[in-house]
C-alpha cells in the first residue's frame, strides 16, 4: 500500500452500540476545534505562552508518536519513504491541516507547506495575530510521528505561520545534529525535564497568586470591619483623598492618559491600579515598570522591545512592555527620570499609538492605556529643560495629585487599622487593636515617608506585639517621640493662648522623658528651676 491510498473511512471505525471510536485500531475521541482553541487560550492566560507552548508541543509529540505506532500495527506500507509521507496524509485526514498541492514532507530540503492549520486559525480567533509561529501542537505531532518512524529523535520546527500573518505554514524537520545551534531556542519546548520545570514554575506562580488573592480577601473583610472608607485597598476618610478617588473613578471610564503625582510613599501605584480596575480594561493585564530602576541602555528595549541582533546579547526577538500590556494598562512609575532620548520615543508611542522595536524599521500598533507617576514637580523639570514640554502635556491629560499623609490626618488611624489587618493576615496572626496611647502617637507624627512609612510601622508593631493590643512601646522610636502637632482652631472655636500651647508642649516633652525633669529641662533649653516653676503653675509641682 502507498501513503496516497490511505482512506480515513478505512482507518476510522465506530461502534454505534458501545459508542467507541477507533483510529488505526487505537481508541480515539473527537474534539471540537473551538474547544481546543479555548483550551489553548486558557493555558496561555493561566501559565504564560512559554509554558503553554511546552505543554502543547509535548502533547502533540505524544499524539504523533502514538499515531505512528497504531498505524504501523494496522497498516503495511511499501517503504520508509511511504511511511514518512503517510504522516502528512494522516495529519490531513484527522482534520488538523490542509497540505499545499504537491507538498513534500518536513524532512525534504524545502520542508512541508501547509495551506490551512486548525491551530493557527484558533489562535487568530481567540488571541489575534501573533509575532511568532503558533502551531505548537502540529509541530509536536510531526516531530513525534517522524521520531517513531525514523527510530531517532526528529525535531520539526515551524518556520512560517498563518497565525503570524504569513501566506502559509512551513514545517521543517531535522535531527538535533543537523539543526545545530538553530535548534537551541526551540529545544526547551520538546524536552520533558524542561517542561516539568516550566510547569513547576507555573504552579508556584499560581500558588503565589492564589495566596495573594486569599490574603487580599481576608484583608478587605478586616479593613471593612476597621471602618475604612475608600476603593479597593485604598482607605480615604479625608475630603482631599476622597476627591482624588472620585476623580480616579471618573477618568477610569475613558482612555485618557493619567498622571499621578505626589510625594514618595503616598500610594501612587495603588491609585493607578484603581484606575485600571475601574476601567473597561480591567480584564486585561496591568503591567508596571519603574523608569528609574532600569539602566538607560536597557530602558528603550524594556519599553519597546528589540529585534534579534539589535545589540550584543539580543539573541532573539523580544516584545517590550508596551506590547505585553496590549488591551490593558501600562503603569510608568518615576516617569520624571526618563532620559531625553527615551522621552522622544515615548511621546511618539503616546501620539501614534505604535512602537518600533530597537533594531527594526517597522512600527507596530499598540492598544494600551498609560498611567504615569512621579514624585518630581514636572512643571519645574520642564522649565529647567530636563523634561520635554510636549511629553508633559501629553501625560498630563488628567492629573491626580495625592496629598501627603500629614495633610490628611483623618486618614491616619483608618489607614493604620487597615494596614495592621494586612500585616496580621500576612503573618497569620489575629488582627491586633491600637491602644489609645499608640493611636495618639500615630496622629501626632508627621509621617514624612507617608503611607509607606506607616505601613512599615504597622508591620513592625504586629511583629513585636505580645498580645492583641498595640501599645506605644511597639511603635518605632521616632513615632513615640512625636510631639503634639498644633492645629489651627476652627473659626467658631476659642483661640488658644500662647500659654496654653506652651503648657501642652512642655508637658509632652516631660512625658516623653518619663517624667524626668532634668532631662526634660535640658531638651527644652531651660533651667530645672524654671521648669519646676512652670509645672507648679500647671498644678504639676510634684511631677518627677
Amino acid at each position: 500500500m502507498r501513503a496516497a491510498d490511505l482512506d480515513l473511512s478505512e482507518l476510522l471505525t465506530i461502534d454505534p452500540q458501545g459508542g467507541e471510536l477507533r483510529f488505526s485500531g487505537a481508541r480515539a475521541i473527537l474534539l471540537d476545534t473551538v474547544a481546543m482553541g479555548l483550551l489553548r487560550k486558557q493555558l496561555i492566560d493561566s501559565v504564560g505562552a512559554a509554558a503553554a507552548r511546552a505543554i502543547l508541543t509535548r502533547f502533540g509529540f505524544a499524539h504523533g508518536y502514538r499515531t505512528a505506532e497504531a498505524a504501523r500495527a494496522e497498516l503495511s506500507l511499501e517503504s520508509d519513504e511511504e511511511w514518512r509521507d503517510a504522516g502528512g496524509r494522516i495529519h490531513a485526514l484527522q482534520g488538523m491541516i490542509r497540505l499545499a498541492p504537491g507538498a513534500d514532507g518536513p524532512l525534504s530540503p524545502g520542508g512541508a507547506t501547509v495551506e490551512a492549520s486548525y491551530e493557527a486559525e484558533q489562535h487568530l480567533l481567540h488571541l489575534g495575530r501573533a509575532d511568532a509561529p503558533v502551531c505548537w501542537t502540529l509541530a509536536g505531532f510531526a516531530s513525534g510521528y517522524l521520531s517513531c518512524v525514523e527510530g531517532r529523535d526528529i525535531y520539526v520546527i515551524e518556520r512560517r505561520c498563518l497565525g503570524r500573518g504569513d501566506a502559509s505554514c512551513l514545517f521543517a524537520g531535522r535531527t538535533a545534529e543537523a539543526w545545530g545551534a538553530d535548534l537551541e531556542p526551540h529545544l526547551p519546548f520538546f524536552e520533558e525535564h524542561r517542561l516539568d520545570a516550566s510547569l513547576r514554575r507555573a504552579a508556584e506562580a499560581l500558588g503565589r497568586a492564589e495566596r495573594r488573592l486569599r490574603t487580599r480577601a481576608e484583608t478587605l473583610l478586616l479593613t471593612a470591619a476597621a471602618g475604612g472608607a475608600g476603593a479597593g485597598d485604598i482607605v480615604a476618610s479625608s475630603p482631599a483623598m476622597q476627591r482624588v478617588l472620585e476623580l480616579a473613578r471618573r477618568v477610569a471610564q475613558v482612555d485618557a492618559t493619567v498622571l499621578v503625582t505626589g510625594e514618595s510613599g503616598t500610594g501612587k501605584e495603588r491609585v493607578a491600579r484603581l484606575v485600571h480596575d475601574a476601567s473597561p480594561r480591567a480584564r486585561a493585564p496591568l503591567l508596571a515598570i519603574n523608569c528609574a530602576a532600569i539602566p538607560e541602555p536597557l530602558l528603550e528595549s524594556e519599553l519597546f522591545g528589540h529585534a534579534r541582533g539589535a545589540f550584543t546579547g539580543a539573541t532573539r526577538d523580544r516584545a517590550g512592555i508596551f506590547e505585553a500590556a496590549a488591551g490593558g494598562t501600562l503603569f510608568l512609575d518615576e516617569v520624571g527620570e526618563l532620559p531625553a532620548g527615551v522621552q522622544v520615543k515615548l511621546l511618539r508611542a503616546l501620539q501614534a499609538r505604535e512602537v518600533r522595536r530597537v533594531g527594526e524599521n517597522r512600527s507596530r500598533s499598540v492598544d494600551v492605556r498609560v498611567v504615569a507617576a512621579t514624585n518630581r514637580e514636572l512643571a519645574a523639570e520642564v522649565s529647567a529643560g530636563r523634561f520635554r514640554k510636549d511629553l508633559y502635556y501629553r501625560l498630563k491629560v488628567v492629573e491626580l495629585r495625592l496629598p501627603p499623609l500629614r495633610e490628611r490626618r483623618e486618614d491616619v488611624l483608618p489607614l493604620a487599622r487597615a494596614l495592621l489587618a494586612q500585616a496580621a493576615a500576612r503573618m497569620k496572626r489575629p488582627a491586633p487593636r491600637l491602644s489609645p496611647g499608640a493611636a495618639d502617637h500615630l496622629v501626632r507624627y508627621p509621617w514624612p515617608g507617608n503611607v509607606r512609612e506607616l505601613e512599615n510601622a504597622m508591620e513592625r508593631a504586629v511583629a513585636l506585639a505580645e498580645g492583641r493590643r498595640i501599645g506605644a512601646e511597639d511603635l518605632p522610636e521616632e513615632v513615640r517621640s512625636a510631639l503634639p502637632v498644633p492645629s489651627a482652631p476652627a473659626v467658631e472655636a476659642r483661640v488658644r493662648t500662647l500659654g496654653d500651647v506652651e503648657q501642652e508642649y512642655i508637658l509632652a516633652v516631660l512625658a516623653r522623658n518619663g517624667g524626668n525633669q532634668t532631662r526634660a529641662a535640658a531638651e527644652l533649653g531651660i533651667g530645672v528651676s524654671t521648669l519646676y516653676r512652670k509645672l507648679k503653675e500647671y498644678g504639676r509641682g510634684q511631677a518627677g
